[in-house]
């Protein structure tokens, strides 16, 4: 067995938590042949990984030689420089302006109008990426209807992100080998793994990059704005008491942080029955303009909970790519104001 050979038996190696080989990962660093002793040098640093590949790798070659030796080096990790929220990095040039969207509490439908937002700007003109930054609750794949796609990586070793309805999309959710795969991960991995999608992925040039954040005030949001120039938020609201209590702890931290924030948006503010088509205010009234009012912040819009948004969101047909008129218009109306609010319309 001589070098080549044993490079292409190395594709049957697999990467755990990936769907693809060490090979194509480019984590051989050498292989060496001395009589009967394969000497193999792979590049890795996660030591989680190395028992699986080299375990992997004996198996494969038990019966071809009496020794093997592996032997796993570090590589060069992503820069671990961070920027400060007075004076970020920007870790996505290749994006004109970037917008990050949130909420003070999950379930109140901010992935539903990032992934509306995103392809309302694409139906604009506009060149337009979406990361899917929330890594525990990747819902951005089913939203725009490739849950069924996977990973890919381009020649130039960066990752191609998917697309669909005119948007480039980046999801965790892309890179698990089943769609019930948690990821059990601390907040420093998966902060590393955002990093990684900001300069790792061949976005090309963007006038936009939407980010979708997860919930709450953590260590995500922290990081974005230290290693993004971030030129607007938006927040997203039900019109709870308790959605909007949490809503004051996001503003309050977006603004000890410097992120300009273009507004809030309400969600589910109404509920329109499908059969009457009568309003009935099933969260309560005037939640988010209170907070505008007591933050002086605009209320980009306001949406409906409807069946229709709920049923094409599930089935990957966002509600401003349908043929509705109605619903198109909520989520045109608050990228109108967000634009004007930015001063680009």
């Amino acid at each position: 067995m001589n070098i080549e050979t044993v490079k292409e038996q190395l594709k049957n190696v697999n990467y755990a938590g990936l769907d693809r080989d060490i090979v194509s990962l480019g984590l051989i660093k050498d292989i060496k042949i001395e009589g009967e002793t394969l000497f193999l040098e792979l590049i890795s640093n996660n030591e989680s990984v190395f028992g699986s590949i080299e375990e992997q790798i004996r198996m494969l070659f038990k019966d071809d030689f009496k020794k093997i030796e592996v032997t796993f080096l570090a590589s060069k990790q992503t820069s671990t420089n961070y920027g400060s929220t007075q004076a970020p990095n920007n870790r996505a040039p290749y994006a004109k302006h970037i917008i990050a969207i949130t909420s003070g509490k999950g379930g109140v439908g901010k992935s539903t109008v990032s992934v509306n937002l995103a392809v309302s700007l694409a139906q604009m003109g506009f060149s337009v990426g979406l990361l899917d930054a929330d890594v525990y609750g990747p819902n951005i794949p089913r939203m725009l209807g490739i849950t069924q796609e996977k990973l890919q990586w381009g020649e130039d070793d960066k990752m191609i992100p998917s697309e669909n309805y005119g948007i480039k999309v980046m999801s965790v959710g892309l890179t698990t080998p089943r769609s019930d795969t948690p990821l059990v991960w601390r907040s420093s991995v998966a902060v590393s793994a955002l990093i990684q999608f900001l300069e790792d992925v061949n976005w090309g040039e963007l006038d936009f990059l939407v980010i979708d954040m997860p919930p709450g005030t953590g260590d995500i949001q922290l990081t974005m704005a230290q290693e993004l120039p971030i030129t607007s938020s938006i927040i997203v609201t039900t019109p709870q008491q308790v959605s909007c209590d949490d809503v004051s702890r996001a503003i309050m931290m977006f603004r000890d942080i410097k992120v300009p924030i273009g507004g809030i948006v309400e969600n589910m503010s109404t509920f329109i029955a499908p059969d009457t088509k009568k309003e009935y205010a099933i969260f309560g009234n005037g939640g988010a303009q209170n907070l505008c009012d007591t933050y002086d912040i605009k209320l980009l819009g306001k949406i409906p909970l409807t069946m229709d948004i709920r049923e094409t969101s599930d089935a990957g047909r966002p509600a401003v790519a349908t043929d509705d008129a109605i619903q198109k218009g909520y989520y045109r109306e608050i990228t109108k104001n967000l634009l004007l609010e930015m001063g680009l319309l």
